[in-house]
């Protein structure tokens, strides 16, 4: 059963370009409820932890050096199909091939730099929220 909630991250290439307000205006407008948020900074054994998944991959150190390179924004976002609308509404993960008007299209720099992330499962929702928040932080 799918839920309704989805978890991202604004990376330190969208926090650092000064995008924060604007990717959280799209994404309310959106219709997407916040119920947890924090801006926070994942040091390189959180980010190798967050991305344990790709341990074995070639970008892994390259990916954990970059996501500790500054602050991020983390959230969970609560909408009907949250997992699914917040896929499209962030869009390919090569900026290039992203939709007219998603946040990758219109904040992401690079494949390697692009902006934000978003769960792509229940399940990862569930544990990446999981990572970053506390059941107290959230409303």
């Amino acid at each position: 059963m799918a839920t309704n909630r989805t978890f991202t991250m604004i990376k330190p290439d969208a926090v650092a370009n000064g995008h924060i307000g604007a990717i959280i205006d799209q994404i309310t407008k959106a219709g997407f409820k916040i119920v947890a948020l924090k801006y926070t900074a994942l040091s390189p054994e959180k980010a190798g932890e967050f991305y344990a998944v790709h341990k074995e991959r070639g970008f892994y150190n390259d990916l954990v050096s970059f996501m500790s390179s500054g602050p991020i924004v983390a959230a969970i976002l609560e909408k009907e199909n949250a997992i699914e609308d917040f896929r499209k509404l962030i869009g390919a993960t090569d900026p290039t091939k992203a939709e007219e008007g998603t946040i990758r299209n219109r904040f992401a720099k690079s494949i390697d730099a692009n902006a934000i992330h978003g769960s792509d499962s229940d399940e990862n929702a569930a544990i990446e929220g999981n990572f970053f928040f506390s059941a107290f932080e959230r409303f």
